[in-house]
């Protein structure tokens, strides 16, 4: 698996943007949707990686700068054609890696609460994370769940 940054103008990457903000709207109302769409992951505040394997996209995922001491992790999504195969697991270990390299004293997340994100929740405890207050411009929302990790 080869993890690097990305532009986000490739046909394969914007493709699977498109397929996370879709499952985003499938599985949570309009107003409980946090993904970002292509031009907002361009941002400066924003790094995004895509996962490859030589020519096949697994996935992706970012980490935007809150503060100089605080990320958040967004995007993270796995190809359909790849799942349970450790791309989510090796892309988050990645991004942890590249907090802690930042600075950042913590790392937060917001995902939704119904049981289609049971998987992701599953694997941020796996890394530590606990569940956690919004934080940024989070509000309390019965549809999403906060966590955060204190690195």
């Amino acid at each position: 698996m080869e993890i690097k940054i990305d532009d986000l103008t490739g046909h394969d990457v914007i493709k699977l943007v498109g397929e996370h903000l879709q499952g985003m709207g499938v599985h949570s109302p309009p107003e409980s949707i946090h993904a970002l769409n292509l031009e907002e992951l361009k941002k400066p505040d924003i790094t995004f990686w895509s996962v490859w394997e030589e020519e096949q996209l697994m996935g992706c995922g970012a980490l935007k700068e809150l503060d100089d001491q605080h990320g958040e992790i967004k995007s993270m999504r796995t190809s359909s054609l790849h799942l349970r195969k450790g791309v989510a697991r090796e892309l988050l270990g990645f991004i942890i890696a590249e907090a802690k390299r930042r600075g950042y004293r913590k790392l937060s997340l917001e995902t939704g609460s119904m049981d289609a994100f049971k998987p992701a929740r599953k694997l941020y405890t796996s890394f530590g994370f606990q569940y956690c207050k919004p934080f940024s411009d989070y509000k309390e929302d019965p549809n999403s769940l906060f966590m955060s990790l204190d690195l």
